[in-house]
């Protein structure tokens, strides 16, 4: 099995704990409230005060993330399990309970933050969908699990209620224990602290092969926040083999890429008049004419997965919708660290001697002669650079996609010198960094290149049709730009390491436009009242009337409620393991939007079932019913989706604070549901309950097709990219 689907299985334990405790708190509640003659609003208080803890932890866990790493958090967090299950089965009155729930939410709160990040940090984009589907999954089947012990304990004469929650006690060892020996550091987190040998080996273990170079330079360029990123189109061929000292893109209007691995390059011809933002921006509001409210992200997102064959791709409206049928293949050569040092006005790379984590590239790709450095004498290395195959390229013989220098769902990362003439005269120049990704049908286009005007190629060549996000490296600051370098002078990350969150970075347009998302799907989630109603269930299908269902069997009430608790928490894994499967393939958007109209049915059926006067048994069937299918298409899709967008949508510097200000939202967002539904139930029944509950799926839906863009398949980094560009795209339609 995959390292990073055994590594997500073992992280997703975390969430396990929180489906059973949320499971065992809506069980034991009953027990507690009798044993402890508690009032209406005590067991409210005793229900919420894991939320308070959650919420409370939550303020602080994402910047802490960001400055000792994710694995110590999910260490703090399996230890607050243990501990808050041993204070919970010695509970001698409600005050020590309800301290023991306050450490039991300081737990899921830690977990529900930060395993979705872990998980994607970690995760490959092919499948990373499928794997932050985990937390659904685990945390579902600890709630099955739960209730099955439950049900069980019911039937004693004197159910225990302390042993029902210390029992949390057990499987939390387990999760300690896989934590501590198991589960590596985020590869990602590594980087950002400039810990690059250490990431290095955690992504060979998590890929199964030796070269990751391809990964490790992504990795790099993913620290950067802000700066000008601009569209761009190329036709892609292999680089022609030139001489020492020769300018390799001495060709008119043929520009030469470099790949993170040593002697990977292409030459590019970029497409005339199809290149600037200002064209997809113009492009977009056009699109969105007839859906005037639709963010232009949503539209520039959806160029990238979907054939739009009216007005074409919003990228590139002439040539249709971008995708890559290419898969990755491990290509054995592997890429050597090597250390830029400035001598005078040159840049010399020398090979590395051993690993270190100084031995950074910069940016992680071996130097190549510019028409600044042509008069010079090489260095050693050049010579065995430039004496390179003629097709290491994006393609090669059939078109199929070689090498593991791609950075997963069909994207390629590449980086191009640019030139210009400063103002005393002498040339100055730099790196762009580029995200490629092949753009119009399967395979390659053969003799494009050579049909541009100027382009005069060889015949035996392989060509395709590529985007381009081009934007300044991650690592290359403006400082250094100020200063008129020579070569690609970058910051090792090291040297911003210690700076901790970014919070400045908030303000950035592509860092504000993400946080939107996620704090409104967050909020709709949490008022379309998911978690009110799983704290619940067994009190609002006893209100139902659903022992008469089981009258037969001889239950009493509380056994027949948790029963079909037990049974509904069985039925969702199913639909979880459906949505695994198609979470990478249809898409995050396009669930959503198809699974909730169906929670809108259901919740309507069941408010108009409370309102009409029909038979108790038809009225506990429909109830029952109701509230089944309502749980089942929840966890398929909006169960687990806004985690997963939360965990993908953000830059790396600032992902642990981005995310701790979402689930800050969630948590609170929980606690008002959770706390007033016992409220809600006195005061206007189900029926009025799960109405409110119907008109914000309605506003989720609306909100979700409007500003919420697809993102399967795609790097983090390209993906907080594109919401950069998204913003900019945006604010040009508002000056419109």
């Amino acid at each position: 099995m995959n390292g990073a689907a055994l590594v997500a299985i073992a992280a997703t334990i975390g969430n396990f704990l929180q489906g059973w405790d949320n499971a065992t708190i809506a069980g034991a509640i009953i027990y507690i409230t009798d044993d402890l003659d508690l009032s209406t609003t005590v067991e409210g208080l005793v229900v919420a005060m894991s939320l308070i803890g959650a919420t409370v932890i939550t303020t602080f866990s994402g910047p802490v993330s960001d400055c000792i790493g994710r694995r110590p958090m999910l260490i703090a967090s399996s230890m607050l399990y243990f501990v808050s299950g041993l204070v919970m089965f010695w509970s001698p009155n409600v005050y020590v309970l309800c301290l023991a729930r306050l450490f039991d939410g300081f737990g899921i709160g830690l977990a529900v933050t930060l395993i979705p990040v872990y998980v994607s940090e970690t995760a490959p984009p092919e499948i990373r969908g499928l794997l932050n589907t985990l937390p659904q999954f685990m945390g579902s089947g600890g709630m099955f699990l739960s209730y099955c012990m439950i049900f069980g304990m019911s039937l004693m004469s004197s159910p225990s209620w302390k042993l029902m929650l210390g029992v949390l006690s057990i499987p939390s060892l387990i999760y300690f224990a896989l934590v501590v020996f198991y589960l590596p550091e985020s590869p990602r987190w590594l980087v950002s602290k400039g810990k690059m040998t250490e990431a290095e080996k955690v992504l060979q273990r998590l890929r199964g092969r030796e070269d990751v170079s391809g990964e490790m330079a992504l990795l790099v360029e993913g620290l950067g926040i802000g700066g000008e990123t601009s569209i761009e189109e190329y036709i892609i061929g292999p680089a022609d083999e030139v001489a020492d000292g020769q300018d390799p893109t001495a060709e008119k209007d043929t520009i030469r890429l470099y790949g993170p691995e040593e002697g990977l390059q292409w030459d590019a011809k970029p497409v005339t008049g199809q290149s600037s933002l200002g064209l997809v921006s113009r492009q977009g509001s056009m699109a969105n004419q007839s859906v005037p409210l639709m963010d232009p992200l949503v539209t520039l997102f959806g160029s990238v997965h979907e054939k739009l064959p009216e007005t074409g791709s919003m990228l590139f409206p002439n040539f249709g919708s971008m995708f890559s049928t290419a898969d990755p293949q491990v290509k054995t050569d592997r890429w050597d660290e090597e250390s830029q040092q400035r001598e005078g006005e040159d840049y010399m790379s020398e090979a590395a001697g051993e690993d270190s984590d100084d031995n950074l590239h910069s940016p992680l790709i071996s130097r190549q002669t510019t028409s600044m450095e042509k008069d010079m004498p090489p260095p050693p290395s050049h010579g065995s650079i430039l004496s390179m195959r003629r097709h290491s390229s994006l393609t090669q013989g059939t078109g199929e996609a070689v090498g593991s220098t791609g950075i997963g769902g069909g994207w390629q990362l590449a980086w191009k010198w640019t030139e210009r003439e400063g103002e005393d005269g002498k040339k100055e120049g730099g790196f762009k960094r580029i995200y490629l990704h092949q753009e119009g049908g399967p395979g390659t286009r053969r003799g494009s290149l050579a049909s541009l005007p100027g382009g005069d190629v060889p015949g035996e060549g392989e060509y395709i049709q590529a985007a381009a996000l081009v934007s300044q490296p991650a690592l290359y600051t403006k400082e250094l730009m100020d200063q008129h370098p020579v070569g690609p002078a970058m910051v090792h990350p090291a040297e911003t390491a210690s700076k901790g969150p970014i919070w400045a970075a908030l303000l950035q347009p592509g860092v504000k436009s993400a946080l939107f998302v996620g704090i409104g799907i967050q909020i709709l989630q949490q008022f379309s009242g998911i978690n009110g109603v799983l704290y619940y269930t067994p009190q609002i299908l006893e209100d139902a009337g659903v022992e008469v269902l089981l009258s037969d069997l001889g239950l009493s009430t509380e056994s027949a409620s948790f029963l079909i608790s037990a049974f509904t928490t069985l039925l969702m894994l199913p639909c979880i393991a459906i949505a695994m499967k198609l979470m990478d393939i249809s898409g995050r958007r396009q669930l959503l939007l198809t699974t909730i109209p169906v929670l809108v049915v259901a919740l309507i059926v069941l408010v108009i079932s409370q309102l009409v006067t029909i038979s108790t048994v038809v009225n506990a069937a429909l109830s029952t019913s109701c509230v089944i299918i309502y749980f089942c298409v929840f966890v398929t899709a909006y169960g687990p989706i806004p985690n997963i967008l939360c965990a993908e949508i953000f830059p790396t510097r600032v992902r642990g604070l981005c995310i701790a200000i979402c689930a800050l939202v969630y948590w609170i967002g929980d606690i008002i549901v959770t706390y007033t539904l016992p409220v809600m139930l006195t005061s206007i029944g189900l029926s009025g309950i799960f109405g409110i509950y119907a008109v914000v799926c309605v506003i989720s839906w609306i909100f979700i097709f409007l500003k919420v863009p697809e993102t399967k398949g795609m790097p983090l980094e390209v993906i907080t990219e594109m919401f950069a560009v998204g913003a900019s795209q945006a604010a040009a339609v508002k000056r419109e």
